[in-house]
């Protein structure tokens, strides 16, 4: 399976963290194919003095997307991450967050596939464009270039 995976972090060695989280996302979920350039951005949602650091990979896994998720966490657990945001955004060592799978469409309380704010944030398009510019959003049924051309940043 095709596995499109946003990385973010905007606290501590950005670069580090980035390298660290493909790095364990390589030994314990499948094969690394793409890797985008790092991107730099301000904070999305909330206020915070600390710019992020993103990033996309493109990962073949044979894990199943609830095995995904649990691994996905497990990695954010290894290097530092303490609990998920429950109310808003706040700063962060790592975020993994899964954006596409394949062409599947999950929409459950606990995992939503594609992640719905993709078409949103220009700190995922643009590193996502980088690699996969002609993909198509199963949802929106748009190509990324596209969705990235469309957006209206400030």
């Amino acid at each position: 399976m095709n596995v499109y995976l946003g990385l973010g972090t905007n606290l501590g060695d950005k670069e580090r963290n980035l390298s660290e989280a493909i790095s364990l996302l390589s030994s314990e979920v499948g094969v690394v194919v793409k890797q985008s350039s790092f991107l730099a951005s301000k904070p999305w949602g909330f206020d915070s003095e600390n710019e992020f650091l993103n990033a996309v990979v493109l990962v073949e896994t044979n894990l199943p997307p609830f095995d995904l998720l649990a691994k996905t966490q497990e990695i954010e657990r290894s290097l530092g991450r303490i609990t998920k945001s429950a109310n808003g955004y706040s700063d962060r060592l790592i975020d993994v967050d899964i954006l596409l799978y394949d062409d599947q469409i999950i929409e459950l309380p606990t995992l939503k596939i594609p992640h719905p704010l993709i078409a949103e944030r220009d700190f995922v398009l643009i590193p996502l464009a980088e690699i996969a510019p002609q993909l198509v959003h199963p949802v929106l049924g748009k190509k990324i270039i596209d969705l990235l051309s469309g957006l209206v940043t400030i």
